[in-house]
């Protein structure tokens, strides 16, 4: 397959999707070209987020006007992307030849066709989007700083995870898990953030009332979070902005001060299922992926440590393919939340010759579709096959952003015969087409029951008890 004159050929292709155009894949070959004319240009890009913090990518395009920009623009452009939704940022400091620094600035503009990321940012880090343009000498230095949170088990302790359909609570008493409840709610409905505050604080009560006191809280949320404040969260998507500001980015410190200023930490869920891993594995450098309603990623690393990027593998490109799903709330294409989440089973479905009610939910054709694998449907066994083949590749993707030694991989799209066909696939193209990712990368399923005591005793752990 060609894009922008940059040819990519796959070992392995999804037996329901014929078009796929591996990240992982493209961006080798576009590299690998480079270096074969002759013509390479170093490029440096920086993203600073919050703190002050910032993280640096060096890499190599073609010189300009050789006949190459058109290919340079699509690599730089994907780049940056996933760069920006794996470690997050306000400012874009790109550094290279003038016409690629151009593009972006244009790119993450209010107009421009990341207007959405543009936007997005600016929100989460509370400051106006940026792109500088300059010499590759001139971008600064990294600096990063990975937190050591979590893995505090002693005391007594209340973990809260929050669903988007039930919110989950413990009681962890140095280190054993002594009481849990789950209780439907439905955040995702409601306008009114009182609704969740008191909702949130009766868990925590009813923890509390299974322990001789409180030392310390911990709470496990989709979402995005800075300094335990709520900064993105589909929890709250119904609350009006102005009640947002008002009652929700606090909504946990307010909760902090209601429970008697018990130290709090909030983290994403989906670093909270990678630091249970880590603690179940006893081992770092652990990527979580959740296949749910979206993809949500987690990451605990070498030093087993959450690093305060973003992790939000849903709007990572995976597939370069133009034409390919479109991500309804971004607007951009081949992103992973069409790959890696209810969507994607959905979205293979027609090609796998499966009909599914439009008047069903998402993760009521999920289940459907889940139904006919169980009876031997060939069509079904290929939507998760498919769905395999992008793991696959899309790991070693991943795996140029983070250092990788474990994948868990969960959620509701991974159960039953689903996840182990997703999980076979998925070491079968890595063991084929990335052998030397494959002796390093080793993959887990967890047990789903297992999982849910260990993800209550880890975000329980996340806080640390002052002495």
């Amino acid at each position: 397959m060609n894009v922008d004159k940059i040819n990519v050929t796959l070992r392995y292709t999804p037996s329901l999707d014929k078009n796929f155009i591996p990240a992982a894949l493209y961006n080798r070959a576009f590299l690998k070209a480079v270096k074969e004319s002759g013509k390479g240009f170093p490029l440096r890009i920086a993203i600073e987020r919050h703190d002050g913090l910032i993280s640096t990518y060096d890499t190599e395009v073609f010189a300009e006007n050789c006949g190459m920009d058109e290919a340079n623009f699509f690599y730089v452009e994907r780049l940056v992307k996933t760069l920006l939704w794996i470690r997050g940022g306000w400012k874009i400091i790109i550094g290279g030849p003038r016409s690629i620094g151009e593009y972006i600035k244009k790119a993450y503009s209010q107009n421009g066709i990341r207007a959405f990321d543009e936007k997005f940012m600016g929100n989460v880090y509370e400051k106006p989007f940026t792109v500088e343009i300059t010499d590759v000498d001139k971008v600064p230095a990294a600096k990063e700083e990975s937190k050591p949170i979590g893995r505090h088990l002693e005391g007594c302790r209340i973990g809260f995870d929050a669903g988007g359909s039930d919110r989950k609570v413990a009681a962890v008493i140095d280190g054993e898990h002594v009481y849990s409840e789950e209780v439907i709610w439905h955040p995702k409905t409601q306008a009114d953030p009182e609704y969740h505050y008191k909702e949130i604080l009766t868990a925590m009560k009813t923890a509390a009332s299974h322990m001789p006191r409180v030392d310390a809280i911990g709470v496990s949320a989709a979402g995005i979070y800075i300094n335990n404040r709520v900064m993105v969260a589909s929890l709250f998507i119904k609350i009006p902005e102005d009640l947002f500001e008002k009652k929700v980015k606090n909504i946990f410190l307010d909760i902090q001060k209601e429970m008697g200023g018990v130290p709090i930490e909030v983290a994403n869920d989906g670093d909270v299922t990678a630091l249970a891993g880590s603690m179940e594995l006893n081992d770092n450098c652990v990527l979580g992926i959740a296949m749910g309603t979206s993809e949500a990623g987690g990451y605990v690393d070498k030093h087993g440590n959450i690093t305060g990027w973003l992790n939000e593998l849903a709007f990572v490109p995976v597939d370069y393919n133009k034409n390919s799903a479109v991500d309804e709330w971004s607007g951009d294409y081949g992103c992973g939340v069409k790959y890696f989440s209810q969507d994607a089973v959905i979205k293979l479905a027609p090609e796998a010759r499966i009909h599914l009610d439009d008047k069903l939910t998402p993760a009521e054709k999920l289940k459907e579709v889940q139904k006919y694998l169980s009876e031997g449907h060939e069509g079904a066994k290929k939507i998760f096959e498919s769905i395999g083949c992008y793991l696959g590749y899309s790991l070693a993707h991943y795996a140029d952003f983070y250092d990788i030694k474990h994948v868990l991989i969960l959620g509701r799209v991974t159960s039953g015969e689903g996840g182990n066909l997703i999980f076979k696939k998925a070491e079968e193209v890595l063991k084929g087409e990335f052998p030397e990712l494959a002796q390093k990368i080793t993959l887990h399923l967890p047990d789903e029951s297992k999982r849910r005591v260990g993800q209550a005793i880890a975000a329980a752990s996340l806080a640390e008890i002052k002495k």
